[in-house]
């Protein structure tokens, strides 16, 4: 035996011996604490959606394959970089070898045979996710516009895809997208079935732990089903508009709330029992009422106080500066001029997010609504509106 061939066989022998401590290092490192958080930093969000799962195990198999690749091409360039380097004494080429019909059909096979493997178990994820009922047990329309996110819940007779269907008027709207009062609230073990709408521009409904995403473009209803699993009743997931929709993009968020069955009915039938008891804001005027229980009373009603006037367009206020006098009545005579768009104005005391002293009625456009607002002591008010809080202004009391 040479001593080039000695030397070849101890970088060899060598090698394995470090491929086999890499590898008892890395599973150490997964069963370990710190090793499993950096695995579960390569994975996406744990599903909450029976779709949801589906799509996470098609992630888990394809990321398999992937980590087995990646160690075998690495470990068969580290191999043949100390296995082939040049020796003292080495001042020839090595034999070379053309053509091994057996390592040239290997790479070609094995390839392909993943990529088929692939395409069959994705085409499967897709068509199961993708799969939509005739019959689910909650009709959901969310409505994408600039800039914010609106929930009709529909009756079950809703169909988007006939002329009497479509106009079929929702149960209840819910215009507030986050918070405690807002949001998207759905029942879990249901099947929950979403449909998707814009007035304007498109949009992407996306939701992380649902492992979803679907694009939200005008002129078109496209629709999903979803199932929230029973485990994460309780659960509160935040969701986002995907795709870049205009300025305001940032203010499209919203939160998904997952109730539990039973729980669901009895919140949808007290919002729907709200909903018929409440006026709906009117532009026209009407007679007169007295205020309800948030402090609006109806378009056309006798102001109370002082009357301050102040309108909504593009998503602005057309004042940020308003003043009254101290320990008086005030009405404020909101009128909403986006067409589609929900507003309202809340009050706060000192600062926005500080003690709310009024929250007035969230009301699509385009239509005016009345808030009676109580006697104020001297301060400064900030006020919002709480779908868009990029809108803002200040009510001083003197």
């Amino acid at each position: 035996m040479s001593s080039t061939q000695g030397a070849r066989r101890s970088g060899s022998t060598a090698l394995v011996v470090v491929l086999v401590l890499a590898v008892v290092g890395v599973v150490l490192a997964i069963v370990t604490g710190a090793g499993a958080r950096v695995v579960e930093s390569l994975y996406p969000p744990v599903a909450v959606t029976t779709q949801g799962a589906e799509i996470r195990n098609l992630y888990t198999i394809v990321f398999i394959i992937a980590v087995a690749i990646f160690f075998l091409v690495e470990g068969l360039i580290v191999w043949t970089v100390i296995r082939y380097r040049r020796q003292p004494g080495d001042d020839t080429l090595p034999p070379q070898i053309h053509g091994n019909n057996i390592a040239e059909v290997t790479w070609t096979v094995v390839p392909t045979l993943i990529v088929a493997f692939l395409f069959v178990i994705s085409w499967q994820t897709l068509n199961s996710v993708d799969a939509t009922t005739t019959t689910p047990d909650t009709k959901i329309r969310a409505v994408a516009g600039q800039f914010q996110w609106t929930f009709d819940y529909m009756p079950a007779n809703y169909d988007p895809d006939t002329a009497a269907g479509k106009d079929i008027a929702p149960l209840f709207t819910q215009y507030s997208p986050i918070g405690a009062d807002g949001g998207l609230d759905v029942p879990t073990g249901r099947t929950i079935q979403l449909y998707l709408t814009s007035p304007d521009v498109i949009h992407a409904f996306y939701v992380p732990q649902f492992l979803f995403k679907r694009d939200v473009v005008p002129g078109r209803v496209n629709r999903f089903d979803f199932n929230v699993d029973e485990s994460y009743a309780g659960g509160t997931f935040r969701g986002q508009c995907a795709e870049l929709c205009g300025t305001g993009h940032r203010l499209m968020l919203f939160e998904v709330h997952a109730l539990k069955g039973p729980d669901f009915d009895a919140w949808l039938a007290k919002q729907v029992a709200a909903a018929v008891a409440t006026p709906a804001p009117s532009a026209s005027a009407g007679p007169p009422a007295s205020p309800g229980a948030s402090g609006q009373v109806p378009s056309g009603a006798p102001a109370a106080g002082t009357e301050l006037h102040i309108s909504a367009t593009n998503i602005a206020f057309d004042q940020t500066a308003l003043s009254a006098p101290a320990n008086s009545p005030i009405t404020i005579d909101f009128e909403n001029k986006d067409a589609g768009t929900p507003h309202d104005i809340k009050i706060f005391k000192d600062s926005i997010g500080g003690t709310v002293v009024y929250d007035g009625k969230i009301f699509p456009g385009v239509a005016t609504q009345q808030y009676l607002v109580g006697p104020l002591a001297a301060g400064t008010y900030p006020f919002e509106c709480f779908v868009h809080p990029n809108m803002t202004g200040t009510l001083t009391v003197q």
